[in-house]
């Protein structure tokens, strides 16, 4: 079976168990390490991964092919985007400026929108795309004005020197009241996606049982990340959610896809097909 999910601690974490045989009955994988911009694209072309991991936003386009899995994904509190500058600490400097950002089709896009029409008058100028890695050392040279970031930024960008303008975490829960929907684990509805829920819960619990079998392989993908940073965004990122959405994980991805489709950044589609 292939199946495409970032290379990042939190994915590598929950999936250890399955990539190396570890899921009784579970098929042998074909794995893809990809960014989330490149998995977004192939769950929304044709022949992509039987299973993938995607952004909540870009589940519109998508829905009609692959179903929303329950369990695997990254949905928390205190876990959400920030916007960060080279000086400057108030949003309303934003006005005209060039922001990067990793994905326009990411949850931390949708929340930086949704948070930059409130905060910013006249909303910011040019959206520029680079990658993930490329963010904070373009911001840091002057290269861009702010950049939107995710992941492990939370814990390494006070070491390139930059302000945080905005946690878009805070932001959206204070708002909302709800978690913060971020990474969705998806399989194609030809397949059965039950039967493949149950295989990624096994391997999230085989992880929660076991946390120091994973060490290595998390490490040996995490891009010179230390065990320490690694570590803290595993307990970030792997929580309840990811063993299951429940009613307040789905009540947040139809907050934020709904809110979206109102102010015209996502496609219109039936919200029932969530949890389809």
């Amino acid at each position: 079976m292939k199946i495409a999910f970032s290379p990042c601690p939190n994915d590598t974490f929950v999936f250890h168990a399955w990539v190396h045989g570890l899921v009784p009955g579970a098929p042998e994988l074909d794995v893809l390490y990809a960014d989330i911009d490149i998995t977004n694209g192939l769950a929304a072309g044709s022949g992509g991964p039987e299973v993938m991991k995607i952004s909540y936003a870009a589940l519109p386009w998508v829905l009609r092919d692959y179903a929303l899995l329950p369990c695997g994904g990254a949905l928390g509190r205190g876990c959400g985007p920030l916007v960060l500058s080279n000086g400057s600490a108030d949003p309303a400097s934003l006005s005209g400026k060039r922001v990067a950002v990793p994905s326009e089709r990411s949850t931390a896009y949708l929340l930086f929108r949704l948070w930059a029409a409130q905060q910013i008058p006249g909303g910011v100028g040019e959206i520029v795309v680079m990658p993930f890695h490329e963010i904070m050392p373009a911001v840091r040279d002057g290269k861009i004005d702010a950049g939107l970031v995710i992941h492990e930024a939370r814990f390494t960008y006070p070491s390139y020197g930059l302000s945080l303008l905005a946690d878009l975490g805070s932001w959206w829960e204070s708002d909302t009241g709800l978690p913060i929907p971020l990474g969705a684990i998806i399989a194609k509805r030809s397949m059965d996606p039950e039967a493949v829920a149950g295989w990624i819960r096994s391997s999230v619990e085989y992880a929660w049982a076991h946390p120091e079998a994973s060490q290595a392989y998390v490490l040996q993908h995490a891009q010179e990340m230390s065990p320490e940073v690694a570590k803290a965004h595993i307990d970030l990122y792997v929580n309840s959610f990811t063993g299951d959405l429940g009613e307040d994980g789905y009540g947040a991805v139809e907050a934020l896809l709904g809110r979206a489709a109102k102010e015209g950044l996502v496609p219109e589609f039936d919200l029932k097909l969530l949890r389809a």
